[in-house]
């Protein structure tokens, strides 16, 4: 997998960049047709005192673009529900491809004239 680490307003020191990967590999437990990722970190100074640190993912998976924000008073905490967030929605994604909402014809029983096939 491809990943961009970049940082808005803010340098991705190597800890945040070691910590972002070390929790996207949870993802690529679940799924691991992911052909990249985009993560970036940014601070936005709303007041003086205030400053909300934002976590934007974008992921591009096989057949499907996935894009999460989260928004923190602490960057760890943002990359926490990001994750969280981002998880959900792969695994949300892995079961919808292999769910079947049909049986297949041939695992159908095929009804016999004469005997009673009790319904399973």
């Amino acid at each position: 997998m491809n990943l961009k680490i970049s940082g808005h307003h803010l340098e991705v020191t190597p800890a945040l960049r070691e910590y972002v990967i070390t929790k996207l590999d949870r993802v690529l437990r679940h799924f691991d047709q992911v052909i990249d990722g985009n993560v970036v970190l940014s601070v936005d100074n709303i007041k003086e005192k205030d400053k909300r640190q934002k976590v934007e993912v974008n992921l591009h998976l096989k057949g499907k673009d996935i894009f999460v924000e989260s928004c923190n008073g602490d960057m760890y905490a943002a990359i926490d529900l990001v994750v969280d967030k981002l998880d959900r929605q792969v695994v949300r994604h892995k079961d919808r491809l292999q769910g079947h909402a049909h049986e297949a014809i041939k695992h159908q029983p095929v009804p016999v004239p004469g005997i009673e096939i009790p319904p399973q």
